[in-house]
């Protein structure tokens, strides 16, 4: 069999089945929830299956993904120039939404209708101290940060031991985080029920805290990858990609600490 030249530097990436399965996959999620919301009979159930099959096709996906970048060699220098921009024009998409949440949050607490009791917090609610555990979490969260950009400049100068180990930590700093962001739901003094305060709340630090899941475990495959010799100093963008999304979640928490606890207490 005669192979084929190829005379440029992209990868043209042969037919996969995960796009449609992944399609699919979120079709069942969105319709099962709307059944699992109304109380139809095992909503929850396809809503279980629908979010097993997303994960999994997106697994299968980004595992195919890995082998033709890491073992077929098909990430060229501009293939990784584009997968990076991708990636920063998703990650420009995600602040687009925090932007809506923010937006919701000051529409009310800038100018607070009688309905509210014309004070923002509104009337009867009693928030969280910002010195507490929200500081905790700060602290942790941009100590993460530091963590994971020291591990990438260790990568990058061939300090494996020094790439494994703060990656590790980020992860540590990660999952503490979240365990006192749940210690912190449990004890709230109010709930998504408690007005529009609670409603943007929760909403913001819920879905903010559901960012900080998924980058955990994106640098968590990193780490993987790093140990099993997938990435050198110069073809690193899968752990490149997980260091920018990580700097997002930063960023992000450091503009909610300030404006919903601090401020908006």
């Amino acid at each position: 069999m005669q192979k084929t030249i190829q005379s440029h530097p992209f990868h043209l990436v042969e037919p996969s089945p995960w796009p449609l399965a992944a399609s699919l996959a979120l079709l069942t999620t969105t319709l099962s929830g709307v059944m699992y919301f109304n109380n139809y009979a095992n909503g929850g159930l396809l809503l279980t299956l629908g979010l097993i099959s997303t994960v999994l096709s997106m697994s299968l996906w980004f595992r195919d993904i890995i082998i033709e970048g890491t073992f077929q060699g098909s990430h060229t220098s501009k293939v990784q120039q584009g997968l990076t921009l991708g990636f920063i024009l998703f990650v420009i998409s995600e602040v687009f939404f925090f932007i809506s949440l923010f937006w919701a949050f000051f529409h009310s607490a800038l100018s607070p209708t009688v309905e509210l009791g014309c004070m923002w917090p509104p009337a009867g609610i009693q928030v969280m101290n910002p010195w507490e555990v929200p500081l905790l979490n700060t602290v942790l969260l941009l100590s993460s940060g530091a963590t994971v950009t020291l591990a990438h400049h260790g990568l990058i100068q061939g300090n494996r031991k020094f790439t494994i180990y703060g990656l590790i930590a980020t992860i540590i700093l990660a999952i503490l985080f979240t365990g006192f962001q749940g210690f912190e739901y449990i004890n709230a003094p109010f709930t998504i029920a408690d007005s529009v305060y609670g409603s943007t709340f929760y909403f913001t630090t819920g879905f903010h805290g559901f960012h900080v899941l998924i980058g955990t475990i994106f640098i968590a495959v990193g780490l993987y990858r790093v140990i099993n010799y997938h990435f050198t100093d110069f073809h690193h963008v899968g752990l490149e990609a997980a260091i920018i999304y990580w700097h997002f979640v930063d960023i992000v928490w450091l503009l909610v600490f300030i404006f919903f606890y601090y401020w908006g207490s």
